[in-house]
């Protein structure tokens, strides 16, 4: 099939279905050089021959495509991949064969290998075959080397795809439920939260039902984990006719996912409000009350949820489940087998209480609290006779906090020790220095609240010599304050602390007596000098209808006072707001009174205008 044509120039070698081999001019037919280019036309002919044969019996599915995108060429494997016959895939376009046309950078990358500016374009489509049924293909795009046409090649990798999507959904779900688990749970919500989604007619909300089960330990350790995993699934089902019927209704489908243990999740696409998510939470707490028969055993089990629902604009993954987090421990808390929802003002204090937590320790060593001090006033004649301490934290962010915004984190974190021995340190060189400012008026007592921490976790009794000796505070002007909890009842190194403390001179009160245990025996035996009443009685010494005061509250406060005198204790009285209050406790005997009738808290130089007069006169 060799031959030539005077007068024209040189042909060139095409691929499969061309003519002609190669001839180059001046080269006749009888001339050795004829002979020689005759020879190599056989062969490129050949060549040729075999390329073609090879092309069509191939098993991989390919076609040649002119620089028009146009098929020129498709074999029999092809033809057999999109169920068609090959001559009627010749002339079409090859994008729409292998659904290029689909995606805008896959079009534009083909383009490229047919203008000669790419060498190979590889992408994955899912095709559908002439049947109906899909066909995932891996399709490639390079050119044929000096014939300006491409090889169009398509591999078949369904079963790939296929064993590639089971093992996604084992990856993906949990293996004891079947529900979706904790990497698709946070997939799904990653994607939820994307505004792109809410751009065609969604709500542009997100609610979450976080819930786990109580006492679902106890199952797994009397009845074996085999048990606790059938109630698992079972609790898994109740949770998706749960979400579905709920979907249903408001025309949406919900992910119900196991986050792990006896943690499950109800995530609500565009929620329509709290009142969605509040009746979901309600029927998925009365589905779970619903006893469970598993294999004869009958059990019943509950369910703490936290629930939130807003907008998710501005909404994280890791912000909304933190914050379901948060919810669902504020159920538990408050009782179990309830739900609640997320509270932002109820979240800010307990941030703020973490924030304030975590910056108590360095807040005492960069020197952010200071002292306040409120008179304690004699009844007899009205004059100041000492001052109770009362720390403040001047914090940087939230301004000055009273102790009951941050005693009892330093109570539990351990800082109340450092923090303690700073206000004695304080308070006392803050007493010495009154008394040497005033020397001829009888020096102010300061009365220094402990926590009874500090009598385990410190050497208190070191702590109090040390500073009295560094500021020559003679130690019959120190008072300290413990609560009757913490003081009834006080045996081992408590009881000898307080009793070392005595024995140095130091004075000892009860603070808020009559509102703890109220155990009189002990009175006898501690080493108690002074009794601070509850403030709730002298309240009550307020008239009730405007005519009479509390009877019952009197006869109470009489009856302590009286049994306080005998033991040789002194009384003081908290919370005396009226003159009408502090006359009644005068008449009955109490030695001291506190309270804003005579001053709230003040700095120190407020204090020294007050030594030696009568508050009230200030």
């Amino acid at each position: 099939m060799s031959g030539h044509t005077e007068g024209r120039g040189p042909a060139t070698v095409a691929a499969p279905g061309s003519a002609h081999p190669p001839i180059t001019e001046g080269e006749g037919p009888a001339s050795p050089a004829g002979l020689a280019a005759s020879a190599r036309g056989r062969s490129a002919e050949a060549q040729l021959t075999d390329y073609r044969a090879a092309f069509h019996a191939s098993q991989l599915a390919m076609a040649l495509v002119d620089h028009e995108g146009l098929v020129v060429s498709a074999n029999d494997a092809l033809a057999a991949l999109l169920g068609a016959e090959p001559d009627a895939l010749r002339s079409r376009p090859a994008a729409d064969l292998v659904d290029l046309a689909s995606d805008g950078r896959s079009l534009l990358a083909y383009g490229e290998v047919l203008n000669g500016r790419s060498s190979c374009f590889r992408c994955t489509r899912r095709l559908k075959h002439a049947d109906g049924h899909p066909v995932w293909a891996e399709v490639t795009v390079a050119p044929v080397p000096g014939g300006g046409w491409v090889l169009l090649s398509v591999t078949d990798v369904s079963d790939r795809r296929e064993l590639q999507a089971r093992l996604r959904h084992l990856q993906m779900h949990d293996p004891v439920t079947r529900l979706p688990n904790r990497t698709l749970f946070f997939e799904r919500l990653s994607t939820a939260l994307d505004s792109s989604s809410y751009d065609h007619g969604g709500t542009g909300r997100i609610g979450l039902c976080y819930l786990d089960l109580d006492g679902f330990k106890a199952v797994n350790d009397t009845l074996g984990h085999r048990m606790g995993d059938r109630l698992l699934t079972a609790v898994a089902s109740r949770l998706t006719e749960c979400a579905d019927r709920d979907g249903q209704a408001r025309g949406g489908a919900h992910l119900v996912a196991r986050l792990g243990g006896d943690e499950f999740a109800i995530l609500v696409e565009d929620s329509t409000g709290t009142e969605q998510l509040a009746d979901l939470a309600r029927s998925v707490l009365a589905a779970l009350q619903q006893p469970f028969d598993l294999s004869g055993q009958r059990l019943s089990v509950s369910a703490s949820i936290g629930v939130v629902e807003r907008a998710a604009d501005g909404t994280t993954a890791t912000g909304l489940m933190q914050d379901a987090d948060t919810t669902l421990y504020w159920a538990k808390a408050d009782g179990k087998a309830r739900w609640t929802f997320f509270d932002p003002e109820r979240n800010a204090h307990r941030m703020t209480r973490q924030a304030l937590s975590s910056t108590l320790r360095p807040a005492v060593e960069r020197g952010e609290f200071t002292l306040e001090y409120q008179p304690l006033v004699c009844m007899a004649d009205g004059v100041v006779r000492g001052v109770e301490a009362l720390v403040r934290w001047v914090h940087p962010q939230f301004g000055t906090l009273a102790p009951n915004r941050f005693i009892g984190i330093a109570e539990e974190d351990g800082s109340i020790v450092q923090l303690g021995r700073w206000i004695l340190r304080t308070a006392c060189r803050q007493a010495r220095q009154w008394e040497l400012e005033h020397p001829s008026e009888p020096p102010l007592f300061v009365s220094v609240n402990v926590a009874v921490r500090q009598l385990w976790d410190s050497d208190l009794v070191a702590d109090v010599a040390g500073i009295l000796d560094e500021t020559g505070l003679a130690p019959h002007l120190l008072q300290l304050e413990l609560t009757e909890s913490a003081v009834m009842g006080s045996a081992g190194r408590p009881l000898q602390v307080l009793q070392a403390l005595s024995e140095m001179g130091v004075r000892i009160a009860i603070d808020d007596f009559g509102t703890g245990y109220s155990n009189l025996a002990y009175l006898s035996r501690l080493p108690v000098s002074v009794l601070k009443l509850d403030g709730s009685f002298v309240r009550g010494f307020r008239y009730d209808d405007g005519t009479h005061p509390n009877p019952a509250d009197e006869t109470i406060v009489e009856a302590m006072v009286e049994l306080a005198h005998r033991l040789g204790l002194t009384v003081t009285a908290e919370c005396v707001e009226t003159a009408g209050q502090a006359e009644r406790l005068r008449r009955i005997g109490c030695d001291t009174g506190q309270g804003w009738l005579y001053s709230r808290a003040v700095a120190p130089d407020r204090i020294a205008g007050m030594i030696g007069v009568s508050p009230l006169a200030v």
